[in-house]
């Protein structure tokens, strides 16, 4: 099993620059957010103007035995987007199954000054995979999905390759489908279907022999949403609300649309050349549902990994095929289960968890599961470091591996 340090290469963040915050402000949770510019021209930012202040909103008021680390975390998230001067980030803890902290710091829209809150919705990127594959769970409890069958049991319409593909095989990586090419993640047109997404790839040979190796892949994924299509008999987005997203309570998880007005989405930004925060290029993710195309927030992002902590939504056997680490058929580990990383902490501590890099997103959600601590940070920026929402996961793991109250002044 690999370290987490290990795995968390894969995300592909990288080093960004910041300056000094401003005075901090608080936005109560009833107020509105300012709607989210689908193609605004890319305008540049002085360095001093990108940096986020130390603006900051809770929605989940810490409870006492919690306090003091909360407090230690909180000023943890505000140096670090001082120091980085990414946009806003809004991140969320729960120990036990219980939501401890939830805050939103610096800004959802830039050019309208409107505060980062918990109840925005980002871009989460690939941790749309874990959530595709509670979908593709819930389908093999019901028997209605194998696993080991060639994936044209469910899609007829896919070529046929070299090698017979299962969708276990793509829930681990390990199928020989590509992931991106040149500028993939930047489609603009709409695709109305996921089977019409499966176009870009679908002609292009193998990277491997099925078993043989592991080759991250976002098309694997939006494969596997038309493999749930066909199991469930019904369109992806339609499972995924049905047998997801509504029974975990997820109201605020949709579908990426770029025309619909979706209260309360972010605003997305890149850096440019020179480093400066810019309004990111229109995209339109119709292709990739799956694969990293779903907008949610921190609280269903943590109402979604505490549901994998017991047996109400999916069974241990189910839980068990997401989080078992797949190998090669040469044996070797691969450190992804079905939709889920799995890893470990520098004190040889299970994790388990799922990054993601969008145009104008940055996501982590992570937990351990033996102080059932998760911690979800997400940013409305692309290719941001987000070790921070690491460095907090530690902060609660600590205190509570410590059995040592996390209120730290008493």
């Amino acid at each position: 099993m690999l370290t987490f340090a290990t795995r968390f290469v894969l995300v592909g963040v990288f080093l960004v620059g910041g300056a000094s915050p401003a005075p901090s402000q608080s936005l109560a949770p009833s107020q509105s957010l300012a709607p989210a510019r689908l193609a605004a021209p890319s305008q540049s930012l002085a360095p001093a103007q990108s940096a986020a202040p130390d603006v900051s909103s809770a929605l989940v008021p810490a409870p006492l035995h919690h306090a003091g680390v909360v407090e230690e975390a909180r000023a943890l998230v505000a140096a670090d987007v001082a120091a980085r001067g990414y946009p806003g980030i809004a991140i969320a803890v729960s120990v036990d199954g219980e939501a401890v902290w939830s805050e939103g710091f610096g800004y959802a829209d830039l050019e309208h000054r409107v505060p980062m809150s918990p109840a925005v919705k980002f871009r989460v990127g690939s941790i749309s995979k874990s959530m595709t594959a509670a979908a593709v769970a819930t389908l093999v409890e019901d028997g209605r999905l194998d696993l080991d069958a060639p994936v044209q049991r469910y899609v007829p319409s896919f070529p046929e390759k070299a090698y017979p593909i299962t969708t276990r095989q793509l829930g681990g990586h390990l199928a020989g489908i590509r992931h991106y090419q040149g500028d993939e993640n930047l489609i603009r047109d709409p695709f109305p279907t996921v089977l019409d997404g499966l176009s870009i790839f679908a002609d292009d040979p193998l990277l491997h022999e099925p078993g043989t190796a592991f080759a991250y892949t976002s098309h694997g994924f939006n494969l596997i949403s038309a493999v749930v299509a066909g199991a469930a008999g019904r369109p992806f987005l339609d499972y995924m609300r049905a047998a997801v997203f509504r029974p975990l309570g997820m109201r605020d998880t949709v579908a990426d649309f770029v025309t619909p007005i979706i209260p309360g989405r972010t605003s997305y930004y890149v850096r440019d050349a020179a480093g400066r925060v810019v309004n990111a290029p229109f995209v339109n993710n119709s292709y990739k549902w799956a694969g990293g195309g779903f907008l949610s927030t921190t609280g269903d992002v943590l109402r979604f990994a505490d549901a994998h902590l017991g047996d109400a939504f999916l069974s241990e056997s189910s839980r068990k095929l997401l989080f078992t680490e797949q190998r090669t058929r040469d044996g070797e580990a691969v450190g992804y289960g079905v939709g889920w990383f799995i890893g470990a902490d520098d004190e040889g501590r299970r994790l388990f968890f799922h990054s993601g890099g969008s145009v104008g997103g940055t996501s982590l959600m992570v937990m351990q599961p033996d102080t059932r601590v998760v911690v979800v940070g997400l940013i409305n920026l692309s290719g941001a470091n987000n070790v921070v929402v690491r460095q907090v996961l530690d902060l609660f793991v600590d205190a509570v591996a410590g059995g040592v109250p996390s209120n730290l002044s008493s």
